[in-house]
């Protein structure tokens, strides 16, 4: 994975201090919009990626991935403080959060988000990953914008009751609970995170809650995906992007 090149991008592991203090005021320019750094403890213990344009050296994109052994390990996560993941301790495989998930403002190339998910699709396959978790965010804190979306997770990509998180944070809007409102599907679509997407179409679920995070100016949802689950071709494709 490491020095992963598609196109005009490369993918590389974060290994000095202003490698993550680029990621950090990256992190601030797309969840804030304007410069600063965006950094927190755990920081500290993540492994960090880091998307370059190859011509101009400039960061596009850049996450962070927190490994753990199994499900025993859930607490440590970002996402922890947020929904409440006991279910989860039961997930005997490894598993990898994948956090603060961000692209350039100003960059809208569709390859950024394929040479992203080729780099973890690598450091999956050789780390023996088995499932993927994180919080996929919504811009701003009002629903209205978003309520064909969370129909749409309501009636197609809710979690598994064995591994369903339960509410913790404060303030949450409970999309499963609310009217049973029949989704626009192409204003789903068009709503809904691009990461969120992808997490999706490879078999991805989600909490029946969204969080509504006044400090970070997102609603977010709790986003799981097991590794076994994504469909054979898809599989293949992100290997082949990956190799």
């Amino acid at each position: 994975m490491v020095g992963l090149k598609k196109g005009r991008y490369v993918a590389r592991l974060a290994e000095t201090e202003s490698d993550i203090r680029a990621a950090q005021k990256l992190r601030h320019l797309a969840f804030h919009g304007t410069e600063g750094l965006d950094a927190d403890d755990h920081d500290v213990i993540c492994t960090h990626i880091l998307v370059e344009d190859r011509k101009s050296g400039q960061l596009v994109c850049c996450f962070r991935m927190l490994p753990l052994a199994t499900g025993n390990d859930i607490s440590q996560s970002y996402s922890s403080q947020f929904y409440e993941l006991s279910a989860l301790e039961a997930f005997e495989g490894s598993m990898v959060e994948m956090g603060r998930f961000c692209i350039h403002p100003e960059w809208h190339d569709p390859d950024i988000l394929r040479v992203a998910w080729a780099a973890m699709t690598g450091y999956v396959d050789e780390n023996n990953v088995e499932m993927l978790f994180g919080c996929s965010s919504f811009k701003g804190t009002d629903t209205d914008p978003y309520l064909d979306s969370f129909a749409f997770l309501r009636d197609r990509h809710q979690a598994p009751k064995r591994w369903l998180p339960r509410i913790k944070a404060p303030k949450v809007f409970q999309y499963a609970k609310g009217r049973r409102r029949k989704p626009d599907l192409k204003r789903a679509q068009m709503k809904m995170p691009p990461l969120l997407r992808t997490y999706l179409m490879m078999g991805g679920w989600v909490s029946d809650h969204a969080v509504v995070d006044h400090e970070m100016n997102t609603l977010h949802v709790f986003t799981g995906l097991e590794i076994k689950a994504i469909p054979p071709a898809r599989k293949r494709l992100l290997r082949a992007m990956s190799s």
